[in-house]
């Protein structure tokens, strides 16, 4: 039993990331922020910020979770203040294990094996179930930008579980309009496969190539929400602030468990390590200072759509551009909707370009199979596990539902955050004199505040996710136990696995 918590000297992590097979280092701390903004602002402010505010109802009008009304802007403090802690323990484990492992190398250097398959599979979770839900938003905001205008008929641009789910009848009526096959409704939604697809063939092209790409994504979404801001201030009714928070501090609670999905994004910066110039002062600059722009950003945003429209109504896919058209601002919405367009394929780059890395990292450990481990000579990209993950989230992306998998991310991320936080602390005391780039301020409380607190924004998430996440952890489990045990690196004593 003991070898399942056996660490992997944080010198070996090091030397994978000179290794021949390892990938090349071409991003600066520009690149890290513009990439952090790129992965946080996105579905969260221009999708499940509405339903935060407004609450969660099933199809036949029950209230499933509490919305925080106006004061969305504390949930939005609350979560900023959690992820800053994070931040902090990602900042110092980043610049002293800058590889592609994010939370599974600093687990596998503090807490051991199992920990770091458990929380590789965790992260699994987190960003292929957090692209779907991206997609999904992607596609609602496509329809509305482009008022259909191909004629695609509705079951085309649906998908099941979002019809099956909706309270609104219209979507739920597509469910005996649509084609059958066998008695089952065809119901697909095209769009957000298609984003998926394009982006991962932008992805297999280069790095730099993509971090390009996603820098003229970021200038568009800032230049977008910046217009959103000017013409929304000046259509604020101080009626819509009363009452504040309608539902007290559940429903700031339960808004911020919906929301978090909006933070992971700086997480998926830490996937970047390895690929970044001079990380040990790169890496910080690029989670804390890119985690701050957007803490600022949602706050304000968050403050301006609840005052412009009353929050019952902002229980929709697209809840800017839907504020923005009950105010009478059509064409801002349809300019709206075209920056929400850049900003989730932004997301949905960044997110899909931290997954691969995941898969690459627990490949050269030997706990995934070796063709996982693989890099393009040409790219320098892990190309295999690119391309796979592009197929199974855009495969899931035809059917999935943007609410069902906005909570299993945000409970897969959470988790990673705990564990990120109490392998700060256990480094401290396992290995006290390593050369620190970056040092955790005030140790014991930021990393003790910031696990409770991540914890207890998980206890907002509704009891199906818990059961769903612990299905998922059982199937990771069963993995690991038929191949990744008898194929570690580290218990078989031989150096990371090199694909031919």
């Amino acid at each position: 039993m003991s070898s399942l918590f056996s660490t992997k000297p944080i010198s070996a992590l090091l030397a994978e990331a000179d290794h021949p097979n390892a990938l090349k280092r071409v991003l600066g701390p520009g690149d890290l922020i513009m990439l952090a903004i790129g992965a946080v602002i996105g579905a969260g402010i221009f999708g499940s910020i509405g339903t935060a505010a407004a609450g969660e109802m099933d199809a036949a009008g029950h209230v499933i979770r509490a919305g925080a009304g106006p004061a969305l802007v504390l949930s939005f403090l609350l979560l900023g203040v959690c992820c800053a802690f994070a931040a902090l323990c990602y900042a110092e484990l980043a610049s002293m294990i800058p590889q592609a492992g994010s939370a599974y190398a600093y687990s596998y250097a503090t807490l051991g094996e199992l920990v770091a398959w458990i929380i590789g599979w965790d992260l699994i979770l987190e960003y292929a179930v957090g692209n779907v839900a991206v997609a999904i938003s992607w596609g609602d905001y496509f329809k509305t930008l482009t008022d259909n205008v191909w004629g695609m008929p509705d079951w085309t641009l649906t998908a099941y579980r979002t019809a099956l789910l909706s309270s609104d009848p219209a979507v739920h009526g597509l469910l005996k309009t649509a084609p059958h096959i066998l008695g089952i409704p065809i119901l697909i939604n095209i769009p957000a496969f298609g984003i998926v697809m394009l982006i991962t063939w932008l992805l297999m092209i280069g790095v730099r190539e993509s971090a390009r790409a996603n820098n003229i994504m970021v200038a568009v979404k800032l230049l977008v929400l910046a217009l959103f801001l000017g013409v929304g201030l000046t259509h604020i009714k101080a009626a819509n602030y009363t009452p504040f928070a309608p539902n007290g501090w559940n429903g700031i609670h339960q808004g911020a468990a919906i929301v978090f999905f909006a933070y992971i994004g700086f997480d998926a910066i830490s996937t970047a390590a390895e690929e970044t110039k001079n990380p040990q002062r790169n890496m910080p600059i690029g989670i804390l200072g890119g985690l701050a722009i957007c803490t600022v950003i949602y706050i304000v945003v968050g403050a301006v759509l609840t005052g412009m429209v009353p929050m019952a109504q902002l229980g929709v896919a697209d809840p800017l551009a839907k504020a923005l058209q009950l105010s009478g601002l059509n064409w801002v919405a349809k300019v709206l909707s075209l920056g929400a367009i850049f900003s989730m394929a932004a997301v949905l780059l960044v997110f899909q370009y931290g997954q691969p890395r995941i898969f690459f990292a627990m490949a050269r450990d030997g706990l995934l199979p070796k063709w996982a481990a693989k890099v393009s000579h040409k790219s320098h990209v892990p190309h295999i596990t690119t391309l796979v993950t592009g197929i199974v989230v855009a495969l899931w992306s035809l059917i999935g539902d943007a609410n069902e998998t906005y909570d299993l991310t945000n409970i897969g991320t959470l988790f990673a955050f705990i564990l990120v936080c109490i392998g700060v602390l256990v480094l401290r005391h396992t290995d006290p004199d390593r050369p620190r780039p970056f040092r955790v301020p005030f140790v014991w409380p930021v990393t003790l505040l910031g696990a409770a607190m991540c914890f207890y924004v998980m206890r907002g998430l509704p009891t199906i996710s818990w059961y769903r996440f612990a299905g998922w952890m059982a199937i990771g489990i069963v993995i690991y136990a038929s191949y990744g045990y008898r194929n570690s690196t580290l218990r078989r004593g031989v150096g990371p696995v090199t694909p031919d």
